[in-house]
């Protein structure tokens, strides 16, 4: 097993070719799906012909950065994924920090833990100064995971119809009515955060 990263409970490995039916389980959930697409999942043929590949591709491609299996340490089992990576147009040394988890490992901490993990490596051994991370308005839940990792709001911005179809395939783009939002931390400001005796 390529371990990427260990945290208390989570073990961050590379993903494989064997791990389709694991993404496909995962994305077959439409709560999982819900602010994504509005709830329909990714075909399986997609996962294996484009998905994979592409995770595969970025670690050949970016030095630490990448899609990684998210496994809980004490049994082994999956729980789904985080990425930490430039986006497109973006920066390498300013990454995009992304989860998407079992709805049965929601509300346990698992993606603070392992986000927080994440960008502490990032500041402290890739070079990173300023890490971001994105949701639609009303997932809370992510929301309160970015504050808890100590990023800030930065902006709310609209995506298109056909920015929404093209970017995840949402069938139905009006589900989605309301705006994005993009929250952000600096290095200097994670440092801050660690030299504050008040940080929890």
């Amino acid at each position: 097993m390529d371990i990427f990263l260990e945290s208390e409970r989570l073990i961050l490995r590379r993903f494989t070719p064997d791990d389709v039916d694991n993404l496909f389980e995962l994305d077959s959930d439409p709560e999982v799906m819900r602010y994504l697409t509005g709830g329909p999942g990714t075909p399986r043929e997609e996962i294996e012909r484009d998905c994979i590949p592409a995770y595969l591709n970025y670690y050949e491609q970016f030095e630490g950065y990448g899609f990684w299996v998210a496994l809980e340490k004490s049994t082994g089992n999956f729980l789904g994924w985080f990425h930490f990576r430039p986006g497109p147009s973006d920066r390498i040394d300013q990454p995009e920090l992304g989860y998407r988890l079992r709805k049965s490992a929601w509300g346990k901490g698992y993606a603070t833990e392992g986000s927080q993990a994440l960008i502490d490596k990032g500041f402290t051994e890739l070079g990173v100064q300023r890490v971001i991370a994105s949701t639609y308005q009303d997932n809370a839940g992510s929301r309160r995971v970015m504050e808890k990792c100590g990023l800030r709001l930065i902006r709310s911005y609209h995506l298109m119809p056909d920015e929404l179809r093209e970017m995840f395939g949402i069938a139905d783009p009006e589900f989605f009515n309301g705006d994005d939002v993009e929250y952000a931390i600096t290095k200097s400001e994670w440092e801050a955060q660690r030299a504050s005796p008040h940080r929890s």
